[in-house]
């Protein structure tokens, strides 16, 4: 049953002004927008609280939006939904949901890749949605990075972030040796004096693969905690790839490495 909103200070409408960016509630609770996004997680078994759209989205999705059995689905204008985000927005259809639980170390698959410092939603986003299509299962980000269900990092993988395993870590320093207690070859992509090229690179069977900040790449000390460094040829007088290109170019080798093993 769709519900009209008669009032939109109320808590539960509150929420789609509230939840901006990498914001969160304690409860885990974050914001999806736009019907691609918002329709790839119904598909999903994550745990829906509402949805906002107008009749438009309910007449086209009705029926997905029923078979997940959503507590309330509040029907509006586009018009009454920037009023409610206080901006205008391009989209017709928003949700709130609630986060997946984190993932243990040791329930990781055997592909990861790691963020270190990446500042970037977008980023993020891109290599979330990377990760989701080439088999990459598992995803792991410091505390100060932006979070894959962040709104805008959400958008930007198109809501396939919720494919991935997530594990937040605090110390990258830490990590990296309990990584490799458990058997991961860790790889640092980083342009270095002393690194391999991805062509040459026997990738172990269970590897994990490091990404530094968009500007500054992976420092010394963190480098030297890896197990190889690994560069992407490039053509001279070109410093680097984008991180998100690059992460993408170097799971797709990497993925296609152990393949051709087995």
């Amino acid at each position: 049953m769709l519900i009209k909103i008669d009032d939109i200070n109320n808590d539960d409408i509150k929420i789609y002004k509230e939840l901006r960016e990498n914001a969160f509630r304690s409860d885990n609770s974050f914001i999806a927008d736009s019907p691609k996004v918002v329709n790839l997680l119904l598909e999903g078994d994550l745990e829906i609280r509402s949805i906002l759209a107008t009749q438009e989205y309910y007449d086209e999705y009705l029926t997905l939006v029923e078979k997940k059995k959503i507590p309330r689905c509040y029907v509006t204008t586009k018009e009454e939904m920037g009023k409610i985000v206080g901006h205008k927005i391009h989209h017709n259809c928003m949700m709130h949901g609630i986060r997946p639980s984190l993932t243990p170390l040791e329930d990781l698959g055997d592909e990861l890749i790691i963020l270190d410092n990446i500042t970037s939603s977008e980023n993020v986003g891109s290599i979330a949605r990377s990760a989701a299509a080439l088999g990459v299962k598992s995803y792991l980000l410091p505390k100060s990075s932006p979070h894959p269900f962040n709104r805008r990092a959400l958008r930007v993988s198109m809501g396939y972030a919720s494919y991935l395993q997530t594990h937040i870590f605090d110390d990258i320093k830490l990590l990296i040796p309990a990584l490799q207690e458990l058997g991961y070859k860790v790889y640092a992509a980083e342009v270095s004096e002393d690194s391999s090229f991805l062509a040459e690179v026997d990738v172990a069977e269970k590897w994990a693969l490091l990404m530094g900040h968009e500007g500054r790449g992976i420092a010394e000390d963190i480098l030297a905690l890896c197990d190889e460094v690994v560069t992407i040829e490039m053509q001279e007088n070109v410093k680097s790839f984008n991180v998100g290109v690059a992460a993408s170019l170097i799971m797709y080798q990497f993925q296609r490495k152990v393949s051709l093993k087995n």
